[in-house]
């Protein structure tokens, strides 16, 4: 399990291969050469998580012309991330972290308070990954509304 304290940019991105909408299976070595943002979100179908996904969904040819590969992780189930990304038309790919290793692997799980109860749950996070797999911005805690044009700022910033 990685710490934010490894999770810094300049240090190699932790690899993973994980199931995917659309019936794929991605790896970050397979996106070698691209840079990739990999988001973290909580919950399909949810208020900020359907905001973050819109918002990337509506920059994603921007971020395609700057060689860049935006996908979304989350614990849910690829049924649900499939209707999610039908319903909102989104063009990237969700990856179903059922299992948790990817987001332990980026240490996106932290304990949240929800009326009350706590519970273990994903910290909202972006990674931007350069060409060479290595960790070129790291965000935590984000606000869904307007991020995702943040990202592309940073991904247009990268070689």
């Amino acid at each position: 399990m990685s710490s934010p304290e490894t999770l810094v940019p300049g240090t190699s991105a932790p690899d993973f291969s994980a199931p995917a909408s659309g019936g794929r299976e991605i790896s970050l070595s397979g996106l070698r050469g691209r840079k990739v943002v990999l988001y973290f979100y909580p919950k399909d179908d949810t208020p900020g998580c359907t905001t973050e996904g819109q918002e990337f969904a509506a920059l994603y040819p921007e971020f395609q012309a700057a060689g860049a590969e935006v996908i979304g992780v989350s614990r849910d189930s690829i049924d649900s991330h499939e209707k999610f990304a039908h319903k909102y038309g989104f063009p990237f790919l969700l990856v179903s972290d059922a299992s948790e290793a990817l987001c332990r692997a980026y240490d996106v799980i932290r304990e949240k308070k929800n009326y009350g109860k706590t519970y273990l749950g994903i910290e909202r996070s972006t990674f931007v990954i350069d060409r060479e797999g290595r960790l070129a911005w790291v965000q935590r805690k984000v606000r869904a509304a307007g991020h995702a044009a943040k990202v592309l700022e940073t991904v247009h910033s990268l070689p």
